[in-house]
């Protein structure tokens, strides 16, 4: 209620307002109810009746929240030994919220200038992901720009070819780029290295790999898990309300394409997560309606979304900021309720993650103590929240978390991407590194004179 945001012209359909009262739907929250988006509401806000955060209100909800937390998951705190391999950042979506893309023009030879951005063939990923595999790494994430000369696989640039205005359904051919990405295909199978388990292909990615086709999202899904993928991404979710998404990201696919991407993906027998980017023009109205929809999808979905991850909008160098749209992000008392109340409101997934990236140690150990149980991975490369501007740095070592989550008095455990494997670590018993992983012996993943060096604040 009390974020910085500028003078702008939205107007939104859907408000913050309720007819209930806060005492209800905590007392609600407390007893295990399930809560109605009208709840969250109340809980989100601390109140309808109140402007701002009530302070004491909001310390209610967190400690409901991080009872919940107790009861569903007890007090380990996870952590994964992952990997981030984006294959590039040539883009032409124009999302407001990005500073990750770099305009796909610039990387074709033609262009008459530089480009700040990358883009890797296959060859490049697979050196990458084998390197870090054999320091004990077990989970590859990857989520890249929407790059022109990307394709699903080779049928795929045929029918693109043979189009009439290719350009119009957003194809270039490779050879008109100073690097070519290769296919998506050819970009998982370069990935899929003595057994990692390969995290990737948004919904937005899978729209991209069936443009100008009438292929379904199922037949794209099922060739990209033949190629190697494990699990899909539930990012580029944003908020899932289309008069938010309308304004922040006009040129992605609205919100019932990204519903019907996630459950095509699940009928094929992907893994999925779930996220929200909050903190921009959304307000806390959309927040909750967005957590409703993941809700109901893992219904549809027989449970297979493993955790939800709320993600703090990061707003420097993005141009929500620099056009003057927004003037800030979320403040920390609204990341701790959006944490506290996706703990309370998705009753039917277990898990909600805190992260490092987005919160900073101090505030990612807080965000542990308001219903978060899980604290991302190792991330040996993180260049999409640091090129907006983030400022907690890009890598995680295990005694880090060891140091970290014994602080508060929690368990540190090692966690495979399904949850499925776990490791308790014990803090008295060093050196402390991955055990999981297919080359993981326990050695640490990088050595002391490797470790990047702390950000600037």
């Amino acid at each position: 209620m009390d974020r910085p945001v500028a003078e702008t012209d939205l107007e939104f359909d859907h408000r913050p307002e309720t007819d209930q009262s806060f005492e209800n739907a905590l007392e609600k929250a407390r007893n295990g109810d399930r809560l109605t988006v009208e709840d969250g509401v109340e809980l989100l806000t601390t109140g309808t009746d109140v402007a701002g955060i009530d302070w004491r209100r909001k310390e209610q909800v967190l400690e409901a929240a991080d009872r919940r937390r107790q009861e569903v998951v007890g007090d380990e705190v996870t952590f994964v030994a992952n990997l981030n391999n984006n294959v590039t950042t040539a883009c032409t979506v124009g999302c407001l919220f990005c500073n990750f893309k770099d305009s796909a023009h610039t990387f074709e030879h033609e262009y008459d200038g530089e480009t700040a951005g990358f883009t890797k063939t296959p060859a490049d990923s697979r050196e990458i992901v084998r390197d870090a595999v054999s320091r004990g790494i077990y989970e590859v994430t990857s989520v890249s720009g929407l790059h022109p000369a990307l394709v699903l696989d080779e049928e795929h640039r045929e029918a693109l070819e043979a189009h009439d205005a290719p350009r119009q359904i957003d194809y270039v051919p490779p050879d008109r780029y100073e690097t070519d990405p290769g296919t998506y295909v050819d970009q998982l199978r370069a990935m899929s290295v003595d057994g990692v388990h390969v995290h990737s292909m948004t919904p937005e990615e899978a729209a991209h790999a069936r443009r100008g086709t009438d292929w379904s999202y199922e037949e794209v899904y099922r060739r990209l898990k033949a190629a190697g993928l494990d699990t899909v991404p539930g990012t580029a979710a944003e908020i899932l309300v289309d008069e938010v998404r309308d304004v922040i990201c006009p040129g992605k696919i609205d919100t019932a394409g990204w519903l019907e991407a996630m459950e095509a993906a699940a009928s094929v027998g992907l893994g999925l997560t779930a996220t929200i980017m909050y903190g921009h023009v959304e307000n806390e109205a959309h927040r909750v309606m967005h957590l409703a929809e993941i809700r109901r999808l893992q219904e549809r979905v027989d449970g297979a979304i493993t955790e939800f991850v709320p993600l703090s909008f990061v707003h420097q160098n993005t141009p929500l900021y620099e056009h003057g749209v927004v003037s800030g992000g979320a403040t920390r008392d609204e990341d701790e309720l959006m944490i506290a109340v996706s703990r309370l409101f998705l009753d039917n997934i277990d898990h909600v993650q805190s992260s490092w990236v987005k919160y900073g140690d101090e505030g990612g150990l807080k965000m542990l103590t308001c219903g978060a149980d899980d604290f991302m991975g190792t991330i040996l490369s993180e260049e999409i929240t640091k090129r907006a501007g983030g400022q907690y740095g890009e890598f995680r070592s295990f005694d880090d978390y060891v140091e970290l989550i014994t602080s508060i008095g929690r368990v540190p455990v090692e966690r495979s991407t399904d949850y499925e494997e776990r490791r308790v670590i014990d803090p008295d018993d060093p050196p402390f590194g991955p055990q999981l992983g297919p080359k993981a012996d326990g050695t640490p993943l990088l050595e002391p004179d490797e470790r990047p060096l702390p950000a600037d604040d």
